[in-house]
């Protein structure tokens, strides 16, 4: 897909005119990178628009919806930009129906992937990797373009099917020793695997919902993360609100609400722990057996973006004092170097900064001097490529992962149209 709506175009010149003179560097990287998404990660057929996660030839359902989401800025006004997002989401929930376990998808049956993969596999899936946010990503997206547009087209039979297939899931998945999902890889690394023969390691019962890998595509040392159900609990109280106002169906919008509410007690009474200075912090991931997690990885939804994603409220106590965790020491993937300092992940080399968690770390702040500051760091450590990476050496950015990488891209974008208060409807 080559051509760009006018209402990205004019969104551009705004940013353009609004960076003029102190930041024309941040409108330049702008400039590149918001188009960029629809230049060249889209391709469109009968099922909508396929998104390609950059450099890997496949669709994640986490990756696609931040590829677009910057663009709700644009279509609060331009209808084409809108349709665009629609398209997205028609594929999204085509996919969803596909299979709800699957984070990546092909853009046709053609059999690509990770086909050795101990799951079951289809034609259509490229790696079928259990991440709740594979589920609540989409139906945030529905929500949001709901939000900003009010067009409520997008709740249609698709959509239907494929959220009645998502909230079965979570439900299934508060008993995993109930479900039939497994996946055990082979080959790689053993963070690209499940242990005890696929099934995960031991849990008990929470009320919380099951994960099999966190959103870096890693596999969950304790299978109840906190981010991603905080997530889930978010996405169920939307569907029910769209169930009861647009809908009309009451009864899966008190299933839904019921669901978020188990959810929401099983994360006050395993999620939140103490840290190091004896403050009370949300912990990364938890087993149920007294087993804890406390630190943090740079893809979202992670503990630092809850704000971001409208999980918590920016001023709450346990998430600040879970942020301060985050971007210290105390968080063992917390790196500093000569260029840069923040969140890395064990997904990428040791001491590598991610792109996506300094755009996050600024989305997070309401202090404008901070996002300043970050978004001249994201700027001036892509070693003249213009366009953000999965992650970076702070102390030689030159030194990077994926030269393509159209997520990092779009969360740059986002935080610049926070920063000049072009804000999407939350």
């Amino acid at each position: 897909m080559k051509e760009i709506p006018k209402g990205i175009t004019d969104l551009t010149k705004q940013v353009e005119f609004m960076c003029n003179g102190e930041h024309q560097d941040w409108a330049q990287v702008f400039k590149k990178t918001f188009s960029d998404t629809i230049k060249n990660a889209f391709i469109e057929d009968k099922n909508g628009i396929f998104v390609l996660t950059g450099d890997i030839p496949a669709m994640w359902q986490r990756d696609s919806t931040a590829q677009v989401r910057p663009y709700l800025v644009a279509a609060q006004k331009d209808k084409k930009t809108a349709a665009i997002i629609k398209k997205v989401l028609y594929r999204q929930f085509f996919n969803m129906n596909l299979d709800p376990y699957a984070n990546a998808f092909n853009p046709t049956p053609n059999g690509k992937g990770h086909k050795t993969d101990k799951t079951k596999m289809n034609p259509w899936i490229w790696e079928r990797k259990y991440e709740i946010d594979s589920l609540a990503y989409p139906i945030n997206l529905a929500y949001l373009f709901w939000k900003n547009t009010d067009d409520k087209s997008i709740f249609d039979e698709v959509f239907i099917r494929a959220t009645h297939q998502a909230v079965k899931t979570i439900k299934i998945e508060q008993h995993h020793n109930e479900s039939d999902y497994r996946f055990e890889r082979f080959i790689d690394r053993p963070e690209d695997t499940l242990v005890n023969q696929g099934y995960g390691a031991k849990i008990s019962f929470t009320g919380m919902t099951w994960c099999g890998f966190r959103p870096s595509d890693d596999a969950c040392v304790y299978n109840y993360s906190i981010p991603e159900n905080l997530f889930a609990h978010k996405v169920l109280l939307q569907l029910a609100e769209i169930y009861q106002d647009i809908l009309k169906d009451k009864n899966f919008a008190v299933e839904c609400q019921n669901l978020a509410d188990e959810i929401w007690l099983g994360i006050k009474q395993y999620g939140v722990i103490k840290d190091s200075n004896g403050k009370e912090i949300f912990a990364f991931e938890v087993d149920g057996l007294g087993n804890h997690i406390s630190m943090d990885d740079a893809n979202v939804p992670n503990l630092l973006s809850l704000p971001y994603l409208g999980l918590v409220n920016i001023d709450d106590k346990i998430y600040q004092n879970t942020r301060q965790a985050s971007l210290s020491a105390q968080n063992k993937y917390y790196y500093v170097g000569k260029y840069a300092s923040g969140i890395g992940s064990p997904h990428t080399p040791e001491g590598y900064i991610w792109p996506i968690a300094l755009a996050v770390e600024g989305l997070t702040t309401n202090s404008k001097k901070q996002k300043e500051n970050l978004l001249n760091i994201l700027v001036n450590t892509t070693s003249g490529t213009q366009m953000m990476h999965e992650s970076f050496n702070p102390d030689q950015p030159s030194e990077f992962t994926r030269p393509w990488f159209s997520w990092a891209n779009m969360m740059f974008c986002e935080l610049v149209l926070d920063y000049l208060g072009l804000k999407i409807k939350q």
